[in-house]
């Protein structure tokens, strides 16, 4: 793998052969690399932060909700956009059918005791699926915050192109039954790069799939309030000093989805 960020990472077959009982454990996932050194990027890019296809007589989402900074939520004020993908940049099969544009935006303030699904003290997230035919492909000037959080609060995305890394993920060995968790903590020991990160499971950053990174607390389930299923990764939008985006205490707002129904809406949580 060319990443840098992955450098260390041996490939999927390599950690399947050391340890074959991972095998029903494996799930596909597309790490967002940030790259700032290709220009702007533009409305039609996979981007952080970048400018969004968005169909003009559609409205453009505000938050109501009160926040850190006005507690009556008084104006409304606009959302910005923090993820656009591409699903030429990102197949699998966490696309809705018939949809080939991923968007993520949230309100650029925090937030005390928000409804469900949102996370206290964190931004109000909505999210779009969409069909590219159906969309302008010019760009689109959407209203700015009335009021945001300060730039370096970390609310407020740098935008930037993005580069994908397809890859295989592994969940914490204590996610994993006793006998292997012990093998993927051997596994881990022996593969850590110079730093002595883990760099065989829970891969970090901005990704499609894979398996949910824990900072702060045990792995734990998480399930659909509809039908009681255990909810699966869709989303995470990790903190890093090149997106300038801090989620948490330096961590990642993840997006869990029903596997029996997207409709079923999705939990939003910060570890």
């Amino acid at each position: 793998m060319s990443s840098p960020y992955y450098a260390d990472r041996p490939p999927a077959e390599v950690i399947l052969a050391a340890v074959p009982g991972l095998a029903p454990y494996a799930r596909p996932a597309v790490v967002f690399e940030p790259v700032t050194d290709a220009g702007e990027p533009g409305h039609l890019d996979s981007s952080i932060g970048g400018p969004l296809l968005w169909p003009p007589a559609e409205p453009w989402p505000h938050c109501t909700l009160p926040d850190e900074r006005e507690p009556s939520g008084l104006p409304p004020t606009a959302m910005v956009p923090v993820v656009q993908i591409h699903r030429r940049d990102a197949p699998g099969d966490w696309w809705p059918p018939g949809t080939d544009v991923f968007q993520m935006l949230w309100c650029p303030n925090a937030h005390e005791a928000p409804p469900a699904p949102h996370v206290d003290a964190n931004p109000v997230v909505e999210i779009r699926w969409r069909r590219s035919a159906d969309l302008p492909q010019t760009p689109y000037t959407p209203p700015l915050p009335v009021r945001q959080e300060d730039e370096d609060y970390g609310f407020s995305p740098r935008p930037c192109r993005l580069t994908p890394v397809p890859l295989t993920d592994f969940p914490y060995p204590e996610e994993l039954p006793d006998d292997l968790a012990d093998d993927v903590d051997r596994l881990v020991r022996e593969s850590s790069g110079e730093d002595g990160d883990d760099v065989i499971t829970r891969v970090p950053g901005c990704k499609f799939g894979g398996w949910p990174t824990w900072h702060l607390a045990e792995p734990m389930e998480i399930r659909c309030g509809t039908c009681d299923s255990v909810m699966t990764l869709l989303f995470t939008v990790a903190s890093d000093h090149t997106t300038h985006i801090t989620v948490g205490r330096w961590g990642d707002l993840r997006v869990f989805s029903c596997p029996a129904d997207l409709r079923h809406g999705y939990q939003f949580d910060v570890h």
